[in-house]
C-alpha cells in the first residue's frame, strides 16, 4: 500500500516532509497558514495535486484560526488569505484551482453565518482530498493498460503517492501493473537539481517491492539507444489546451530522446492540472529558484559560491512530442485540441 503523504487529523495538517526523505522519515503537524505556505514552497509537501490538497486545507485552517464576527471582514480575510498561499508556486495549477474551488464554496453560501461557511471549507477541503483519491486509484487502472509484461519503464522526477494524496498519478499505473501481476522495471532519473528521483521515487517504489534503478539524468539517451527503455512516464504541474505541459525540468529532454528512438513518451495528470485559459505552453508561468539549489548538494557546494546559476524548476514540452495523456477520465490522444474539449467542462 503506497505511504500516505497528507492528512488533516485534530486540527492540523500532517505531512511527510520529504526534504529528508530517504534519510529520514519524518512527519510535521502544520498547524498555521503560514506553516503549509512555507511547506509548499520549500517543497517539504510537493507534488501538483498534494499542493492542490495542501492548499485547500490552508485555508480552511487560516480562516478557522481567526476569530471574526463581521461577514465583510470575513470575505476579505478570507481573499487575503487566498493570495498569500498563492504566491507560493506559481507554476502547479493546481494550488490556483484548489483555492479557487474553496473561494467559491464561500461565496455561494455568504447569507450563511461565519460559522457555517468554515464547516463547508472544512468539507470542500475534505472532499478534494479524496476527490484526489479516487483520482489516483482511476488513473493507475487506465495507465496499466498500457504497461506490458517485462515491460521496462524510465521516469523522471516524483510522480508517486509522494506526489498526491492518494497513490500517484504515473507512479498509480506501476502499482496498478503490479497488482495485475505484471513483471516491471524502473529507471529512475536522479533528477537535478534537488534529486526527487533518487531521493523520492527511489525510496517509494523500494517500499512497494517494485525493481527500480537509479540513473543520473545523462544516462538516458545511453539506455535508450542501447534498448533498454520500452516506454516513459511522467506527470505534469499545468498543461495547456493544446497539449502543452509543464513538469520538472529535464522532461522536455526525455520528450526529446523519445521521439528520436521512437518509444512511446506518457504523461499523466489529473483533469484539474490542464489549465484551458492558456492555448499553449508559451503562456505557463515557470518558477525561478534559488540559486543555491544547483550550486549546492544538500549543505555541500558543488560549485563555486558566486558564481552565476540559471535555474528554471520546469519545462514545457511540445504536445506533439507526448504519445498520450492518461487523466481519471480516460486515455488521450492526438489531436490534442479535439481529444481534451471533453475535459474542459468535467472541470470542479
Amino acid at each position: 500500500m503506497p505511504i500516505k503523504t497528507i492528512e488533516y487529523k485534530n486540527g492540523k495538517l500532517k505531512i511527510i516532509d520529504q526534504r529528508k526523505l530517504p534519510c529520514k522519515l519524518v512527519y510535521r503537524n502544520l498547524s498555521s497558514v503560514n506553516d503549509i505556505k512555507g511547506a509548499i514552497k520549500t517543497l517539504a509537501v510537493r507534488g501538483a495535486p498534494a499542493i492542490g490538497v495542501a492548499a485547500a486545507y490552508g485555508v480552511y485552517i487560516g480562516i478557522d484560526n481567526l476569530r471574526i464576527k463581521g461577514k465583510k471582514i470575513f470575505f476579505r480575510k478570507l481573499n487575503v488569505l487566498i493570495r498569500h498561499i498563492e504566491t507560493a508556486r506559481p507554476t502547479a495549477i493546481n494550488l490556483f484551482w484548489a483555492l479557487e474551488r474553496m473561494r467559491k464554496v464561500a461565496v455561494k453560501n455568504r447569507e450563511k453565518p461565519i460559522s457555517a461557511i468554515k464547516r463547508l471549507l472544512f468539507n470542500e477541503a475534505g472532499k478534494i482530498q479524496r476527490e484526489d483519491e479516487i483520482m489516483c486509484e482511476k488513473i493507475g487502472r487506465f495507465g496499466a493498460r498500457l504497461i506490458n509484461d517485462k515491460d521496462r519503464i524510465l521516469t523522471h522526477c516524483n510522480a508517486g503517492a509522494l506526489a498526491t494524496a492518494g497513490s500517484g498519478t504515473a507512479l498509480s499505473a506501476i502499482y496498478a501493473a503490479k497488482k495485475q501481476g505484471k513483471k516491471i522495471k524502473v529507471y529512475a532519473d536522479e533528477t537535478r537539481p534537488l534529486l526527487q528521483g533518487a531521493r523520492l521515487t527511489t525510496w517509494e517504489l523500494m517500499r512497494e517491492g517494485i525493481d527500480v534503478t537509479l540513473i543520473c539524468d545523462s544516462m538516458a539517451a545511453t539506455l535508450m539507444k542501447k534498448a533498454m527503455i520500452d516506454k516513459i512516464i511522467v506527470g505534469a504541474d499545468r498543461i495547456a489546451a493544446n497539449g502543452d505541459f509543464a513538469n520538472k525540468i529535464g522532461t522536455y529532454n526525455l520528450a526529446l530522446l523519445s521521439m528520436v528512438h521512437k518509444i512511446p513518451f506518457y504523461c499523466f495528470a489529473p483533469s484539474s492540472s490542464f489549465d484551458f485559459s492558456i492555448k499553449n505552453g508559451e503562456s505557463i508561468p515557470i518558477e525561478q529558484r534559488d540559486p543555491d539549489e544547483v550550486r549546492k548538494i544538500k549543505d555541500f557546494f558543488c560549485a563555486p559560491k558566486k558564481v552565476k546559476v540559471y535555474n528554471p524548476a520546469f519545462d514545457v514540452t511540445p504536445h506533439e512530442l507526448v504519445t498520450a495523456f492518461i487523466t481519471e477520465k480516460g486515455v488521450f490522444r492526438k489531436p490534442y485540441m479535439r481529444s481534451l474539449k471533453s475535459l474542459k467542462g468535467s472541470k470542479s
